[in-house]
Parts: C-alpha cells; structure tokens; sequence
C-alpha cells in the first residue's frame, strides 16, 4: 500500500508520460468491454424465441451494441437482429414472428468489427449442409491471417467481424457432416471462442480448447418434456426454470438434435486459460462461472486485500454495483464496518442527453451520488473492483472529499492492468493503462487517495483456488499470454 505519508521525488522518475492527459480525453475507469459478447441457444422447446429472448435478457451485460435471434422453423430460418438493448430490438409480434421449436440468440459489443448490420449477430448463410447461424463470444487472434487467405481463394466477406471467418471455413468445406467440418475448421482458429450454432438440423455448440470464454449446458421443463438450453452463463438459466447440467468443457463440440445429445473432444490442451477477468468483473455475481460462484470469488478477494493491507479506517464503502462483494469480503475479514456510501442511479441509459455544456461536468455525479450524512469526517476505505485508466476513480475521490470524507483509502480488489487483452475484453492499448505507465506514487497522488493499494497476484488467485479446472488467464495482469 502506498500512502501520502510515503516520500517521492518525481524528478527521479525516468517516465516522460503526463499522467494528467489520462482525464482528459478519457472518461472510464473501466475497459470498453466489447465482444465479450453473450450467446444462447436452445432446443425443443415451444416457445423457443421467447426463452431466447429472455436469456438474452439476462445477459445483457455481456453486450449492449446490438442483439440478434434465429429461430428454425422445419428446415427454414427466420431471423431478427437490430441495434440496441434486447427490449429496444425485439417487441412481441418479432418474437411470434420468430417461430419454430429451436433458436439461437446473442449480444453483442465489439472489438473486432465495426458497428454495422453485416457484424450483427447470430450471422447467417446458407451453405451445402444448408441455413446456418452463428453466434460467437470471444475474439480471435490470427483472423487478419485467415481473412487474408480466404480472400486470396475468393471468399467474399459482408462485414469485418472475426465470427465471419469460420462460416467462410465451413462454407469451403465440401463434407456434409457439419461437425466434421467445423472440428477441422475449428482448429485453423487461434484465440478465444465460445461458439453456437443451429443448421437446418441441430444445434452445436463449441468452446476453444484453453476454455477462455465461459459456455453451459443446460435442461428446461415444459409441458411437452424437456429442452436443451446453452448460454454464456448460468444466471440465463435461473432467469428461464432451466436446470444448469454442467459446464461445457474446454476442447468439446456438442451437438442436439432429435435423436438426442453427442459430445466430443475435439482437441485438448494440457494448459487452461479460463479468463479470470470474468470473476473479477465482468460476469453477473449471481452466475457460477467456471465452476465457481462469481458473488462468493468476488468475497473472497475482498478478504484477501484486507489480510493485505491493514488500515485504520471507520467505513468500508464500495464503488457501486460492481465493488459491492469484494467491500463486504473487505469488511467481513477487517471488522471495519460496510456501509453504502455511494448511491448509484440504475437508470441512466446508452441515450443519456446532456442538454448543455454548462452541466457536463457534472461528469460521474450522475450515475453516483455520495452520502454525505453517512461520510463527513469519516476516515473510509473505498473499494472498486479494478483501476483501469484511474480518471473515475478521481472524479469519485474528488465527490467524498466534498461530501466531507476526512480520509479516503482506496483499494482495488485485482492487480494492476498493465497490458491490454487480445482474447475478448477490450481494455486499452498500454499507453492509455494508467498502471502500465506510472508509479503507484503517481496514481495514488492523480486519484486524489491518501493511499492507494491493489490486490496481489497471488492474492487473486487464492479467490479462485477451488475451481473444479485450474489454470487461468491473467495476461492483462502479468503479460504472460497463453496464445500469442
């Protein structure tokens, strides 16, 4: 932990970045986080578009740029895709014009794409093995390499997303047998990938061999018998009455169809790469990822930056929603007593208007609003769940002094993000990491924190020891990527 208490002589600092340019152009702390995407699938099942619709609902975290359902009907699919949330794209007359007993659904950011309609997914094409969808959560790493040579053998692309590459593999396939197509076509891919896919007869589901990217398995009940749901994370399931069967395995290729379930390995790995950013914070708290509870791992590393850091404080406060588990670990391990100290206001949207520049810097107070009943001249411990580019972290700072905060220490339950993520998250390039260019010194000082501490790497992974399968990725961390 590094305190004001702590000396430093910024002229014996040989970096030449200014750390004030980081509030200038930007305005987040965290990542812009695209194609860490949702995908959902299911099968038999009556009304097939609307359990879509609702899983897709309770993603809506992963992927807010746009939202896509195809549905099949006999051996025909009817599609729906549009920008927007997943109540903005889809109305009730869509979801009864999406008929059929088998769909798959997804939502989309992007960090490999533009946002135009031909990258909105599931895509779509009609191949020799008939109607394909397609819908992809990751990011690949050698598609520029594929792109370049499909287009020499005279494929024609409509978009400029990674997930375009496979259909263009599997449409050069001449095979019949889909699944065959795609496990040769799946191991020409490097990166990240959690693919669904429903053809004219089944639906398939995919997971890259380092398991990056979360994907489940699950069943529903309904009055005509059960059905097979697949999705990104289990608080899809709970959302719909499915019953969580298990984790799709790193390497495995499922296929549904009316004769039932077929799995296979279709390549292993001895190293996993689970992506620990999912636990730390992109994943709903109330879904078990990887085996694990996300809400209970985000506990367990509020705890361990309290055994870390032993600070005289009055409160532990979280930088709401995000931080609210790792500042009630923090304060259960500490015996600091938690309070809410900052109100988030939930309904602030993509279309927020600002209506004059007089009130934009009113910046983070609308979306947060500190308590000033409950902070003033209290020494608080401020919990966030990471510390991207610092700029909110010191509007926020800035908000509980104001609000009479006689201390503020603020603590950052992951290590440092020093470099960027090729597999799905989208975090900045190095330049704009505020931990990969300056001192903890410096960004304690540019936050405005009496002091300033981040969790260790070990003490990160001591919060997702008893994963049912170890190894994860935290390149974002460490630099050590697992594919590169």
């Amino acid at each position: 932990m590094i305190s004001k208490s702590d000396s430093f002589d910024s002229s014996k600092n040989s970096l030449n970045v200014n750390i004030e340019s980081f509030d200038e152009n930007l305005d987040s702390d965290k990542p812009t986080w695209k194609d860490e995407c949702a995908v959902f699938g299911v099968w038999n099942d009556p009304e097939a578009s609307h359990m879509t619709y609702l899983g897709l609902f309770a993603l809506q975290h992963r992927g807010q740029e746009s939202s896509g359902i195809v549905t099949l009907d006999g051996q025909s699919h009817i599609e729906k895709k549009g920008l927007g949330l997943v109540g903005e794209v889809f109305s009730e007359a869509d979801l009864k014009a999406l008929s059929g007993r088998a769909a798959v659904g997804h939502n989309r950011y992007s960090t490999t794409g533009n946002n135009i309609i031909s990258n909105y997914q599931p895509l779509t094409a009609n191949l020799l093995t008939g109607p394909l969808a397609l819908a992809h959560n990751g990011n690949l790493i050698n598609d520029k390499e594929l792109k370049k040579e499909l287009k020499e053998q005279g494929s024609i692309f409509q978009g400029t997303s990674d997930t375009e590459v496979l259909l263009h593999l599997l449409a050069k396939d001449q095979r019949t047998d889909l699944v065959e197509c795609l496990k040769t076509a799946l191991k020409k891919l490097k990166g990240a990938y959690s693919f669904v896919i429903l053809s004219k007869d089944s639906l398939i589901a995919a997971r890259d061999p380092y398991g990056f990217r979360p994907m489940v398995l699950g069943k529903r009940k309904h009055e005509e018998g059960e059905s097979w749901v697949i999705a990104s994370e289990t608080c899809a399931f709970d959302l719909i009455g499915a019953e969580l069967i298990r984790e799709i395995a790193p390497g495995e290729i499922i296929k549904i169809d009316d004769k039932g379930l077929t799995s296979e390995i279709f390549d292993t790995r001895t190293k996993q790469a689970q992506c620990i950013f999912e636990h730390v914070y992109f994943s709903r708290p109330d879904s078990n990822v990887f085996g694990l509870n996300v809400y209970s791992t985000r506990k367990e590393m509020g705890k361990a930056l309290a055994r870390e850091n032993n600070i005289d404080a009055d409160l532990v406060i979280p930088v709401p929603d995000s931080g609210i588990p790792s500042a009630l670990g923090f304060s259960q391990e500490s015996k600091i007593p938690f309070e809410l100290g900052i109100i988030r206001n939930h309904y602030i949207g993509r279309t927020f208007i600002q209506p004059s520049q007089s009130i934009r810097s009113f910046g983070v107070k609308i979306k947060l609003n500190p308590q000033a009943d409950i902070l003033r001249g209290k020494r608080i411990i401020v919990i966030d769940d990471s510390l991207v580019r610092g700029t909110t972290s010191k509007k926020i700072i800035s908000l509980l002094r104001h609000a009479g905060a006689k201390e503020v220490h603020f603590l950052v339950a992951c290590p440092p993000t020093v470099s960027p993520c090729y597999y799905g998250v989208d975090t900045p390039e190095k330049d704009q990491l505020i931990a990969a260019n300056h001192t903890l010194n410096q960004i304690r000082d540019f936050i405005g924190a009496d002091s300033l501490a981040y969790l260790s790497h070990e003490g990160l992974l001591s919060s997702v020891a008893k994963a049912p399968r170890q190894g994860f990725c935290s390149a974002c961390f460490t630099e050590d990527y697992p594919e590169m």
